[in-house]
């Protein structure tokens, strides 16, 4: 009797036991299996929040994955320069908001003689620029003029020369320094001229920036936005048949009630674009106005001929 007593207590203790085993396991498999649950919902919230941005569920794949860094890295890399090689049905709104600048320089290039604006509208900047040839890079016979200034006198009221940009026909760059002003700068307007002391290290003399202007000018055709105050600042003229002037284009002031509108007010009209969001650049300010005067050449041309003829 007293064996079988001890053989129970010993099967008693062993079901115990293994019972309690048992719900250890269990209790370890439900907190598993929440976990899982627990990371099915967050990834399936990342995947929501990136349909929902328009992005799919490319990186939301890529985290749930246990990958390295370095392998993560590359494939967000590879999915980035996929999408910019590609073209969606909205880029042109997209890229036209981004870097019109880019945009109006890139145009300017890729396009010899005729240029519309719907030419502008499809130029897809991840695309190689066309192949550079030594005319795109001349002078050539078509010069477009900007120019930078900052503020002295005891107000800093009156304006001196602080830049010269020229570039030509295809929107090359052929010139553009900062000259340093004969008078003392009382401020250097950078919130629009862009100019500081610092690009003072650098600049040349004004006598200097005058002769090489000059030089550039002789015999082209000058294209400008109220480029009389440019030439006026650089103490030029230049005859008058050879100025295409955008700010007295009867076609463009038309959309200011014959007033003289503005540079920017003229590319947004036209083009659909915001320029000078910020200090300005003689470069790109330039590269605008030579746009503007390709896309409407023949017009310009014409009006120029009837007012000769005079």
């Amino acid at each position: 009797m007293t064996e079988l007593s001890s053989n129970w207590k010993r099967l008693s203790t062993a079901i115990s036991s293994n019972t309690t085993r048992k719900r250890k396991e269990a209790s370890k498999e439900r907190n598993k299996n929440k976990s899982i649950a627990s990371a099915r919902i967050h990834t399936n919230k990342k995947v929501s929040k990136d349909n929902i941005n328009g992005n799919e569920s490319s990186h939301s794949k890529l985290l749930s994955k246990k990958t390295s860094p370095k392998i993560i890295q590359k494939k967000v890399t590879d999915i980035l320069q996929k999408a910019a090689s590609e073209k969606p049905a909205n880029s042109q709104s997209s890229e036209l908001a981004a870097k019109p600048t880019s945009l109006i320089a890139r145009a300017l290039w890729d396009f010899d003689r005729g240029i519309t604006v719907e030419d502008i509208h499809n130029v897809v900047l991840s695309k190689q620029p066309s192949a550079s040839t030594p005319r795109k890079k001349d002078i050539g016979k078509y010069v477009a003029l900007d120019c930078e200034f900052v503020g002295v006198g005891p107000e800093g009221t009156e304006s001196a020369l602080a830049r010269v940009s020229f570039v030509n026909f295809y929107g090359h760059v052929i010139y553009d320094r900062f000259v340093r002003p004969r008078e003392k700068v009382t401020d250097w307007r950078t919130w629009v001229s862009g100019v500081t002391a610092q690009h003072m290290t650098d600049a040349i003399s004004f006598d200097e920036a005058q002769k090489e202007a000059s030089k550039i000018l002789e015999t082209r055709i000058l294209i400008g936005h109220a480029v009389h105050h440019d030439l006026d600042s650089l103490f030029l003229s230049h005859p008058r048949f050879q100025i295409r002037d955008t700010s007295k284009f009867g076609p463009f002031r038309a959309i200011s009630n014959g007033r003289t509108p503005s540079l920017k007010k003229l590319i947004k009209h036209f083009l659909k674009m915001d320029i000078q969001d910020g200090s300005h650049s003689s470069v790109e300010d330039a590269q605008a106005t030579m746009l503007l005067y390709r896309l409407h050449r023949d017009t310009f041309e014409k009006s120029i001929r009837s007012t000769t003829a005079k």
